[in-house]
Parts: structure tokens; C-alpha cells; sequence
């Protein structure tokens, strides 16, 4: 029965129809975290090598932290979602694909995702190259700004790392080859730990180092998953470059743009609550203490994108096989087990609220700022425990656009404007961006 390993599907048929709910719930699990554990394990790890990078900035000074955390999470962040939402279009073909045993298919996909973000991540240059005009624009300090440009500058190659990460993570993902993704993650975060307390801690490097050793740890991981995929990992799916990649691709575009702007809606709603503390008094502690705020969500939100991934691939997989009962319940199963793991942390984090801060800065002030904003992180965590999972099910199932328009209606039709009706008219300050999340 069980043989998600090899991507054979026999859901719900007959003889599974006849066991129990919690046999089917079993079985259904392992088929799951087959998928979901070594993508938790990856994808926390590759976040890690972002975190670890503004924790040593920000043990430079409030400034380095401020333009650290800009340049990473919101100039990388604003071309960071809409990329990581067109390779998502990978999640649905590549999944329906080789759940109907399609597989020369995987490749052409792969080629054509790389060609159409490789033109995308060109197009989306102009914002490192002018990051200085564009942040102060936006009311951030003059200090910041200028040192976040320094940094922007030499955040491009990770820029077009991601073009070719993202589409490899998505072919390799929907064949099942999840622990391969896992372990050339985890030598990237080893080479990472190792280049920043070179560059930092022994050469001096400073600020540049710590975003030179990022930009080397991102590359170690493309060229480690794009070598297993194209020498000899995946001989079913990938035969070759093709002409035929090019053919199809207004098509593709198409689907890659829905699924763009499903994701890229949420980045962005997050990069506009990045910048708003630039418009608060004392904005250098209020962007810091944001930016470790965002950083401690982000990096559990790790965990719900994997199931994300998960349920995505559980569900092309079985509608490509047309088992559409068995990605009905493989939603119910991830959804249930997202919460529990959003529970879990939203109490941790209620518990160690006084203690968190240390890891990333030794400034009062901001630790005193992430001290009050604890208790509506730990709800925020909560609230995104679930619905990564729903919008996973809507990319497995070929449905990005409904995903986009409720994006659309949740961010910022209600969820800004509550935002900053609790900033400036209530005076929460910086704790004006959870109230957002909140709502």
C-alpha cells in the first residue's frame, strides 16, 4: 500500500475505501511527511542562512541591522515572492505531470521556468541598482538608506540565484527527491556558518562580507540541485536541453504569472509592513526590531511553507492521477497537522517572549520594542499555520487566480487599511504591522 516513495498511486481505491479513517490517515501521513520532513528540514535551513546573516549585521550596530534587514527583506523580498510565485506553475504541471507518468514533460517544464524567471530577475535589476533614491522616497533614514544600496548592490547575484533555485527545487520536489533538496541545503548553511565568521570574525570584512559569504551559500545550493538534476539524478525526467522549451512559452507565461501574482500579493503586503515603521518616530529601532520580529515568523513559517509544497504535490499528483477523493483527504491530512505545529509555536513563543530578542541584536531599545510585540507574533504564527496549506492545494490543483483575488481582498482591502487605522490614528507604532497580520 505504501508507495509514495516511488510515485505510484492506488488512493482511495476500493480496497483503501474499505480501511478505517485512521488507516487512511496514516497512510496518508507517510505519503505526506515522506514529502514535508526533509522539506521542512531544507527549507528552514536555507532561511537560516538570511537569519544568520542579519543576526551578525545586527551585532555591528542598530544602522547595519536596519540596512541588513531591508535590503534582504524587502529589495530581495519584493522580487523574492513574485519569482518564487511563477516557479510555483512547476508545483501544477511538473505534479500533474508526473502523476500521469508524463515524464520527459518535467524537463521541458524546468527549461521553460528558467528561461521566462532568468528574464524576470533581469527586469526586476533596476531596484538594486537604485535602492538609495527608492528608500529614502519611501521615509527611511538617509543612513540606512545609502548603506542599504551598498548592500543591494551586492545582493544581485543572489538575485539570479534564485531564477534557476527556484524552478530545480520544484522539479526535484514533485518527483519526491525531497532529501536530495535537504542535504545540498544543509552543506549550503555549513558553508554559510563558515564564510561569515571568516569574512567577519577573522578578515574583517564587515558589513560586505556577511552579504558576499550569502550571496556564495545561495549559489553553493542552485549549482548543488541543478547538478544532481542534469548529471544523471533524474535520467526519466531530464534528457537533455531542448528546442522544444521554447515552444508553449506564452502559455506558460501565463500560468507562471497567476501563479506570481498569488504569492508576490503576499510578499509584497509583507514588504509594505516592512516599510511603514520608516515613517515612526525613532525608525532605526523601529525597523530592527520589525525586521527580528519578521525574521522569527518567517523562519517557522518555513515549516507551513513545506507543507505548503506538500500538499501541492499530494494533490497534482492525485488529480493527475485522477484520484480526486485522495486529494480531498491529503488536504484534510496536511491542514491538521500545519495547525497543530502553529499551536505549538504560537505557545513557545508566549513562553520565551522576554528572551528571543538576544539572539539577534543587544540593543535595549529593540529588545524592549520585540518584548511588545511577542504576543501578537505568537498569534500571527498561529494564523499563518493554515493558510500556506490552502493556497498549496489551490496550486496543486491548477487554481492560482482564485488564490490571487483573495489575496487581494484579505491584504489589502482589510487588512492595511486596519493596519494603518491602529498606527497613526491609535498610536501603536511599530506594533501597527502585526495588527495587519492580524486582520
Amino acid at each position: 500500500m505504501e508507495n509514495g516513495v516511488n510515485g505510484e498511486h492506488e488512493d482511495l481505491n476500493p480496497e483503501v475505501e474499505d480501511t478505517t479513517t485512521s488507516s487512511r490517515f496514516w497512510i496518508e501521513s507517510k505519503k505526506l511527511w515522506y514529502i514535508v520532513g526533509p522539506a521542512i528540514f531544507s527549507r528552514v535551513v536555507s532561511f537560516s542562512m538570511n537569519v544568520i546573516s542579519i543576526a551578525f549585521g545586527g551585532h555591528l550596530g542598530n544602522v547595519e541591522l536596519a540596512a541588513l534587514s531591508i535590503s534582504i527583506n524587502v529589495i530581495v523580498g519584493f522580487n523574492f515572492g513574485f519569482l518564487l510565485g511563477m516557479a510555483s506553475a512547476l508545483e501544477t504541471l511538473c505534479g500533474q505531470a508526473f502523476g500521469a507518468k508524463k515524464y520527459h514533460m518535467l524537463g521541458i517544464y524546468l527549461q521553460r521556468s528558467w528561461i521566462v524567471l532568468f528574464l524576470c530577475g533581469i527586469l526586476f535589476l533596476p531596484i538594486y541598482v537604485f535602492a538609495a533614491p527608492i528608500m529614502r522616497l519611501i521615509g527611511l533614514p538617509k543612513e540606512v538608506a545609502e548603506l542599504s544600496e551598498v548592500v543591494a548592490l551586492r545582493l544581485i547575484p543572489l538575485q539570479l540565484g534564485f531564477t534557476f533555485l527556484f524552478p530545480v527545487q520544484r522539479f526535484l520536489q514533485s518527483q519526491l527527491k525531497t532529501f536530495v533538496i535537504m542535504w545540498v541545503s544543509f552543506a549550503a548553511l555549513l558553508v554559510n556558518l563558515l564564510l561569515t565568521w571568516l569574512f567577519l570574525r577573522v578578515w574583517d570584512f564587515g558589513l560586505v562580507g556577511i552579504v558576499v559569504a550569502l550571496d556564495i551559500s545561495w549559489w553553493v545550493l542552485v549549482l548543488g540541485l541543478c547538478g544532481y538534476a542534469m548529471c544523471g539524478g533524474c535520467p526519466q525526467t531530464w534528457t537533455g536541453f531542448s528546442a522544444e522549451a521554447f515552444s508553449g512559452l506564452w502559455e506558460f507565461i501565463k500560468l507562471s504569472a497567476a501563479s506570481g501574482v498569488m504569492l508576490c500579493l503576499e510578499s509584497w503586503y509583507y514588504t509594505i509592513l516592512m516599510l511603514m515603521p520608516g515613517y515612526l518616530k525613532n525608525a532605526t529601532v523601529a525597523v530592527g526590531a520589525l525586521s527580528v520580529c519578521m525574521n522569527i515568523n518567517g523562519i517557522e513559517l518555513m515549516i507551513h511553507i513545506a507543507f505548503f509544497a506538500g500538499a501541492g504535490v499530494r494533490v497534482a499528483n492525485e488529480l493527475g492521477a485522477g484520484n480526486g477523493k485522495a486529494a480531498k483527504f491529503a488536504t484534510m491530512v496536511a491542514v491538521s497537522y500545519s495547525a497543530v505545529i502553529g499551536l505549538f509555536f504560537c505557545i513557545l513563543i508566549l513562553i520565551i517572549h522576554n528572551k528571543i530578542a538576544y539572539i539577534f541584536t543587544s540593543s535595549t531599545d529593540i529588545i524592549q520594542e520585540i518584548d511588545k510585540m511577542s504576543y501578537l507574533l505568537g498569534a500571527t504564527i498561529l494564523f499563518n499555520s493554515i493558510q500556506p496549506v490552502l493556497s498549496g492545494v489551490a496550486v496543486g490543483s491548477g487554481r492560482q487566480a482564485t488564490v490571487a483575488y483573495i489575496n487581494i481582498g484579505c491584504y489589502y482591502i482589510i487588512g492595511l487599511p486596519v493596519g494603518i487605522l491602529m498606527g497613526w490614528v491609535f498610536h501603536l507604532g511599530v506594533m501597527v504591522r502585526y495588527m495587519c497580520l492580524a486582520s
